[in-house]
């Protein structure tokens, strides 16, 4: 026991010594998060945590890169060094405040998180080492990242239970956070240190030369292949169709091909080593054929890309599908054409072009974006005539679709700062009143015309001036949310409200007394958008009331506000809330 206690001693201590930077970002990751959930109920919520959550998370697989590359060239202080420096910076140009902190700087940050991972996987084989030690590099990254997986799962899962089991046993009263502060500690330090012993001795650990793992050769063959066959076939057919139909791509496809690309490169990466065995055809078969057939898809797949980019322009998230195409067409064309091919070009491909989409100049992924979302917003703006002396004239009429595009643009570069282009579309009032904000405009437009055709934005919205009802002349009074999930009981008989089941969100429309007879209210809500123009602008009315007599009493029914969806397939009614008057009949309701 002595013995055992020792050696694990001794890994453990070499772990610390060996990945100290490593560690070191995985413990600031950690204490980062627990210092924000310390003021989770508060309304101070510090920024920084946030900030150096997203640096150290970077930080762990770069220092771990790092470390393997010093253990191939030494110069370890140097690197590490260089790896704080970029870390640093990195943490500079995030924003500093919460409202700073847009929607566009994800596309910062899982690209960087995407880039050090890459490097991870190619940093210490610049040189011209054997491409089986690459293979075997890789390939023990990936089990022992798995491995790492399981066992941090087991481990988190059962401390947590642990937990639980002492204070449900012995009435232990645990500060709330104590599960999430276990969770993250033991899910991201406790699965750093579990990888960090699976890779103990570092690089020529992960180099050595074992025999092919059966599991993988299982894996690829009996899942991945399988999956990619099912990908192709649905691709395939796909094609057809467009092609006897003769119509443009779907965009969602564009993701299909791409994920049916990754999946094949990942599974011509697991088997690679048997693609030279005789014994093994299927691998080679497997090879070629999955290039041969990735360029058809190809065509397809630029052509629903540039279908989207014609029509809309480019964002972020297009640029990178693009981007990935690009690079799936050099990877083809490299593997196709070039004899002496090596598979460390796939990582250190997309790492290069990834890293110059985030910091070239005028053609990385932010500046395309602008530059195209500015200029689409200037053509929309013209074709719709919507410039009254280069300011934006807000009192036309507008269809829905159209108004909802220009406002997405503005919401999309003023999140990306572009003020100053946007103010000269606008009134300075309105630029005084968001300095900050993102710029809302769509609220501007006076005269947003009801399109059935756009099945994206379409509602439109009346409310009640009247705040106060008088209510002597009934007996009875119930709310909406009572009779939803109730019934209601005046004088022995039964009231209860039920959905008609028309449309998705036209719930709640028919009363019915003593489950025999019923009324239907619908007709009267859409009589009320019969008496005003389409319009998207929410107008007050005068009041929302409806009526009718049911059984031997009557009913009059109050709303606060009433919507509706036009769209191609149907029209959906719905409200928040409404006051259900209830009394018996007279001789003047009759």
């Amino acid at each position: 026991m002595e013995g055992k206690i020792k050696a694990v001693s001794q890994k453990i201590l070499s772990v610390l010594i060996q990945y100290p930077a490593v560690l070191f970002m995985s413990l600031l990751m950690v204490s980062s998060i627990i210092y924000s959930l310390e003021f989770e109920y508060s309304t101070y919520k510090p920024f920084l945590p946030a900030r150096l959550i997203i640096v150290s998370s970077l930080g762990i697989s770069l220092m771990f890169g790092i470390k393997m590359l010093s253990q191939r060239i030494g110069k370890s202080l140097l690197l590490h060094g260089l790896g704080l420096l970029v870390l640093v910076l990195y943490f500079l140009i995030s924003p500093s405040t919460k409202e700073e902190f847009t929607d566009a700087y994800v596309f910062v940050i899982f690209p960087s998180l995407l880039l050090s991972h890459l490097f991870v996987a190619f940093a210490p084989h610049f040189q011209k080492d054997p491409e089986i030690s690459f293979w075997q590099y890789n390939k023990n990254l990936f089990i022992n990242f798995f491995l790492t997986v399981i066992f941090t799962g087991v481990l988190t899962g059962g401390v947590m239970l642990a937990i639980l089991a002492v204070q449900e046993l012995f009435s232990v009263d645990f500060d709330d956070r104590i599960y999430p502060e276990t969770f993250f500690t033991l899910a991201i330090f406790g699965s750093t240190f579990i990888f960090l012993l699976f890779n103990e001795k570092g690089l020529g650990q992960l180099e050595r030369d074992e025999s092919y793992p059966v599991v993988l050769k299982f894996f690829t063959q009996f899942v991945l292949i399988p999956l990619l066959l099912i990908y192709i076939v649905i691709l395939y057919f796909y094609s057809g169709k467009i092609l006897i139909k003769w119509q443009l791509p779907e965009g969602w496809v564009s993701y299909l091909i791409l994920a049916y690309s990754i999946l094949g490169i990942l599974a011509l990466l697991l088997v690679h080593p048997l693609k030279d065995d005789s014994a093994k055809s299927w691998v080679r078969i497997f090879s070629k054929a999955f290039y041969l057939a990735l360029m058809p898809l190809l065509i397809l797949l630029f052509t629903a890309i540039f279908t989207r980019l014609l029509d809309y322009g480019f964002t972020e998230p297009r640029y990178f599908v693009l981007l990935m195409a690009i690079w799936l067409l050099i990877i083809v064309c490299y593997f196709t054409f070039i004899r002496k091919s090596t598979i460390k070009f796939i990582p250190i491909s997309l790492f290069t072009l990834g890293l110059l989409a985030l910091v070239f100049p005028y053609v990385n992924v932010f500046s395309t974006s602008i530059r195209s979302q500015e200029h689409e917003l200037e053509l929309v703006l013209k074709d719709k005539s919507l410039l009254e002396n280069g300011k934006i004239d807000f009192k036309k009429s507008v269809s829905s679709e159209t108004a909802s595009n220009v406002a997405d643009k503005f919401e999309y570069l003023s999140e990306r700062q572009q003020h100053d282009f946007l103010k000269k579309f606008i009134d300075s009032s309105f630029v005084d009143y968001h300095k900050k904000d993102k710029w809302y405009i769509r609220s501007l437009f006076q005269n947003i015309v009801a399109d059935t055709n756009d099945n994206r934005n379409n509602y439109e919205s009346l409310y009640a001036k009247e705040t106060v009802t008088k209510i002597s002349d009934y007996d009875y009074m119930a709310s909406s949310e009572e009779l939803n999930y109730q019934e209601i009981l005046i004088n022995g008989d039964r009231f209860t409200l039920k959905s008609n089941a028309k449309g998705t969100q036209q719930r709640f429309t028919t009363l019915t007394l003593n489950g025999k007879e019923k009324v239907d209210f619908l007709p009267q809500i859409s009589d009320f958008f019969k008496k005003y123009p389409a319009s998207e602008n929410a107008p007050e009315v005068d009041s929302l009331h409806a009526q009718f007599d049911l059984g031997n009493y009557h009913v009059k029914i109050i709303f606060s506000s009433i919507n509706r969806k036009v769209t191609k397939k149907q029209t959906d009614y719905w409200y928040s809330d409404a006051l259900f008057l209830i009394r018996e009949k007279r001789s003047v309701d009759n």
